[in-house]
C-alpha cells in the first residue's frame, strides 16, 4: 500500500531546486519580482533569465545575507 503524499503536504515542501521536474522553465512572475527586490536592496545585478530552480537558489542565497530575515 502507497502512502498518499497529500496527506502530508509538509513532507515534499523542501524539495531541492535540483530536483524538481519543472526546475528548467522559466522563473515565476513572483520569483522574478522577490529576487529583483532582493538583488535591488543587495545591490547585486538581477539577472531575468534564471529558470525556477536556479531563482530558488539565489533568492535562498540573497535571503541568507547579513542584515536579511527570513
Amino acid at each position: 500500500m502507497t502512502d498518499n503524499p497529500k496527506t502530508h503536504p509538509a513532507s515534499n515542501a523542501e524539495k531541492d531546486p535540483d530536483d524538481w521536474t519543472t526546475g528548467d522553465e522559466p522563473m515565476t512572475g513572483a520569483q522574478a519580482s522577490y529576487l529583483k527586490t532582493l538583488s535591488d536592496e543587495a545591490g547585486e545585478e538581477y539577472d531575468e533569465t534564471l529558470t525556477k530552480a536556479e531563482a530558488s537558489k539565489r533568492i535562498d542565497a540573497l535571503q541568507e545575507e547579513p542584515g536579511r530575515g527570513r
